[in-house]
């Protein structure tokens, strides 16, 4: 579950609230042990989810960097270069 958390910080443009909420959503269901909640579960899952989410935001505000922002597009290409060199495929 958690290969689909994605490195949000430094980029340009920075993580939207979409992004940051996935990335929370993944925390949240690796923690949990569950990729959907019960209904006895649910508030508890998406109050979770809503506070990982405004920590994360709080987070990416407050960190500090001196190097250039990433570009998204290099970014994917490049981790789909290492994929296909790790797994023998074509790029």
């Amino acid at each position: 579950m958690c290969r689909n958390i994605r490195p949000l910080n430094n980029f340009a443009p920075p993580a939207t609230p979409d992004e940051v909420r996935a990335a929370a959503l993944q925390y949240v269901r690796k923690v949990s042990g569950m990729t959907k909640p019960s209904a006895a579960n649910h508030a508890a899952f998406d109050t979770a989810v809503e506070e990982v989410a405004a920590v994360t935001a709080r987070l990416l505000d407050a960190l500090v960097t001196t190097a250039p922002p990433k570009d998204r597009e290099v970014e994917a290409a490049k981790a789909r270069a290492r994929s296909a060199e790790r797994y023998g495929r074509a790029g």
